[in-house]
């Protein structure tokens, strides 16, 4: 069994990145949600801009799809200063990195996503750039190797990671800046709903809204795709109408419930009550019953559904909640993980 979870994944592949491009909002002031982020970035732009200098570098951590590479683009907007782009995973060599360092102009920002998967060698040239706007390049092999220093243009790195516990302290240490982006709540899904609405001549009702946002699992990344395909069942089987009704038969026959759960949340619930009682189960044998690698449930499926209260990883495993048994019309058992106890309290393992 294999599961498609393009509708609700995070991450955006392909044709997606330009729809999301046009999408984008350009300025600070336009940014929805991460009001704290916003604020203490504005501070430190303006600040920058005052005394005509390229700001800290910066750091934006969080889960995918919420705005970190829109913010890197903002950055450089607000700056008036060009944008170079890149990835961990393309920076393979030391060389890559002095590629791309030695043609940088004077305070231009670049952009690492997933500056977590840098190689080492290229990891350690980003040290002495960062803080000294130099970089050693290494002339001959052996014992007759020479290092040649070679002044850079003083520039702003900006990097973006959704695993900030595996960037080693010397890097993280180098950041001036370092932001923290949360999951979206339900009335800030709705204000990027109707904006992206407005951008793709989309009548959204409120209520509509509404109704795609708490099915978005608090990523903008997926509202926007969401509403994308709300819009295509309204255009053609409602004549371009949408209303919560719409919007809720639409995401329905997507199969993404009220919930944001998706067919690959659904079974391993499925599985995890029906087939063992609640649990605990071990993650292989709940990947088994779902015929998926345990990699996937684990990175995938179980993120959002513990950050949802419906499941609980425990030292003995997998444990479905009070509130997973109740989500699909189930009794929770006595002693359910969740559950109240006679005095009102929960009881956790």
């Amino acid at each position: 069994m294999s599961f498609d979870r393009e509708l609700v994944s995070p991450d955006a592949e392909g044709d997606e990145r330009v729809i999301e491009a046009a999408l984008r909002p350009k300025r600070l002031g336009e940014f929805i949600g991460q009001a704290r982020v916003r604020e203490q970035l504005s501070l430190v732009l303006q600040s920058a801009l005052l005394r005509a200098r390229p700001p800290d570098h910066v750091l934006m951590s969080g889960p995918p799809g919420l705005g970190k590479t829109t913010l890197a683009m903002i950055i450089a907007a607000e700056l008036g200063a060009p944008l170079r782009v890149t990835s961990g995973p393309a920076l393979e060599r030391a060389g890559d990195l002095a590629a791309i360092l030695s043609t940088l102009s004077d305070g231009e920002v670049l952009f690492i996503d997933e500056i977590h998967r840098m190689a080492r060698p290229a990891e350690e040239m980003l040290y002495l750039a960062m803080e000294d706007f130099r970089v050693d390049i290494v002339v001959g092999k052996g014992p007759g190797a020479t290092a040649i220093p070679l002044d850079i243009a003083p520039f702003t790195l900006v990097g973006a990671t959704t695993r900030a516990g595996l960037l080693p302290a010397p890097l993280r240490d180098r950041f001036g800046f370092t932001a923290h982006m949360d999951f979206y709540e339900r009335d800030e899904l709705e204000q990027v709903l109707r904006r992206s609405a407005r951008l793709l001549s989309v009548d959204l009702p409120g209520e509509a809204a509404e109704e795609i946002a708490g099915r978005s699992r608090g990523t903008p990344r997926i509202a926007n795709r969401l509403l994308r395909r709300v819009r295509d069942f309204s255009d053609v089987r409602a004549e371009g109408l949408i209303t919560r009704e719409i919007a809720s038969a639409a995401l329905n026959l997507y199969e993404v419930d009220a919930e944001g759960l998706d067919r690959l949340d659904r079974a391993v619930l499925t599985a995890l009550l029906r087939r063992f009682g609640g649990g605990p189960v071990g993650l292989s044998t709940l990947a088994v019953a779902v015929g998926e690698e345990p990699e996937t449930v684990e990175v995938v499926a179980e993120p959002f559904l513990v950050r949802q209260g419906l499941l609980a990883r425990t030292p003995r495993g997998r444990v479905a909640t009070a509130a997973a048994w109740t989500h699909f019309g189930l009794v929770p058992p006595p002693g359910a993980f969740g559950a109240l106890d006679a005095f009102g309290a929960a009881d956790e393992e």
